[in-house]
């Protein structure tokens, strides 16, 4: 018989007694191995990488597959939802999840496809204007995306992304330096591209203050939600930005490699100066099939669209939107705060043990996400995130050399998935310095 100590009794209280309960059951957790603490289930925190599968999504997609099955072609127009108008479901729950009006946002493609086709319509380069403003830690997909875009339209990748480092000893990039390099220099930056939430850090920046410095530069102002779509509120309208694009496989839940989301601002929708590919499903739908050789615009997000939506892969996402509709992005905001601070109080006491182990994500609960980010100074924390799993049930993500993330999601973590969290990287630390870990 296990003995509970009383620091997990307090997490166990914690769980019992919070006012948004965990919606752990309807996810499948992954099982624990053999020998392994945890009551079967593992402590997963690292949806910040990939979500959990939602119980739900079988029977719906097992319902798509029997409307394809009974009806064939029919399907796009008989299926219980018919696959014709079928991302129109998708279209209010996406924009209440990022805070946009619905003919701002449309569900297709990949992540790094929509800021591409994104770029193509705003990042329009001169001789005088042509930077790209990254954070120094940006993604390596944003990395590669901005790069390329400068290099096809004739600039040198170098020369032209501009990458923001934080301050010398600082781990994180300020908003104010953002903003300040925007009024000293934005005058020759065309576009803004952050990540609302910053992926290594956990950092969650100022979008309005940064938009409204951008816009004030003559810049145009995109975002990558990636780890901020499902994981904080988002205000995309009121905010002000020209664009954005998501994913949604990590803090979304809806599938690896599955749909991402676009928004741009009612500003530019009826716009008929920006440059933009177009496909079938960019045209108006009343006409396409008609078969016209030209498009016939539509002033909302849908005229970005290139292809008739896979079916299949919307489901997920469509799953997910219903979620969140009924769990609220508020309370769980308000939640993802209670987490990462009773996480953050537990890892300070591991931290404060070791020299060179520290959180470098922010301390105020407002300047970031569901994520903590922990250093391990000179350790490769790749053996060590495989012996948090392998040993004690607790699946982290490991940022090499030296970071390891810790996402608790407020939809299915628990604050005892904290204190396992916690409890395994202090053992593990301690095996590790006692050269135990092979």
């Amino acid at each position: 018989m296990t003995t509970i100590t009383s620091a997990e009794r307090q997490a166990l209280d914690l769980d019992a007694a919070d006012p948004l309960p965990t919606r752990r059951a309807q996810f499948h957790v992954p099982p624990c191995g053999a020998g392994q603490p945890g009551a079967g289930e593992m402590a997963y925190l690292a949806g910040n990488s990939l979500g959990l599968q939602p119980k739900a999504l079988r029977g719906r997609l097992g319902a798509e597959l029997d409307d394809w099955a009974r009806l064939g072609v029919e399907g796009h127009l008989e299926a219980r939802r018919p696959w014709l108008s079928y991302h129109e479901l998708l279209r209010e729950p996406a924009a209440r999840l990022v805070g946009a009006r619905p003919e701002e946002v449309v569900v297709m493609n990949s992540l790094t496809v929509n800021l591409h086709l994104l770029m193509v319509s705003f990042y329009r380069p001169t001789p005088q204007r042509h930077a790209i403003l990254i954070e120094d830690s940006a993604f390596p997909s944003d990395s590669y995306a901005v790069r390329s875009q400068a290099a096809f339209h004739g600039y040198d990748p170098d020369e032209a992304v501009i990458r923001l480092a934080p301050r010398p000893g600082e781990a994180v990039l300020r908003t104010e330096d953002v903003v300040e390099f925007l009024r000293a220099d934005g005058h020759t930056v065309a576009l803004v591209l952050l990540g609302a939430v910053n992926y290594y850090t956990g950092e969650l920046f100022d979008m309005e203050a940064i938009t409204a410095a951008g816009h004030e530069a003559g810049a145009i102002v995109g975002w990558d939600l990636a780890h901020a779509a499902g994981n904080v509120p988002l205000s995309l309208h009121e905010a002000g930005a020209d664009w954005a694009a998501w994913c949604s496989y990590k803090y979304l839940n809806a599938g690896p490699g599955s749909l991402a989301g676009a928004f741009v601002h009612e500003r530019h929708l009826a716009n008929r100066r920006l440059a933009k590919f177009a496909g079938w499903w960019s045209t108006e739908a009343d006409t396409r099939f008609q078969m016209a050789p030209t498009v016939t615009p539509v002033d909302t997000a849908d005229s970005w669209q290139l292809s008739n939506p896979p079916i299949l892969a919307m489901a997920p996402v469509l799953v997910s939107l219903e979620m969140f509709d009924e769990a609220g992005m508020a309370a769980l905001r308000a939640k993802s705060t209670r987490l990462t601070g009773y996480l953050e109080e537990l890892l300070d006491e591991v931290c404060a043990k070791r020299a060179g182990v520290s959180v470098i994500t922010p301390r105020d609960p407002r300047r970031r996400g569901a994520q903590l980010s922990v250093r391990i100074a000179d350790h490769d924390v790749g053996p060590l995130t495989v012996r948090l799993r392998h040993d004690f049930g607790v699946v982290a993500d490991a940022r090499r050399p030296d970071v390891i993330r810790l996402a608790p999601a407020p939809l299915y973590n628990t604050f005892h998935d904290c204190w396992r969290a916690a409890t395994a990287l202090e053992a593990v630390l301690d095996g590790h310095a006692a050269g135990l870990d092979g």
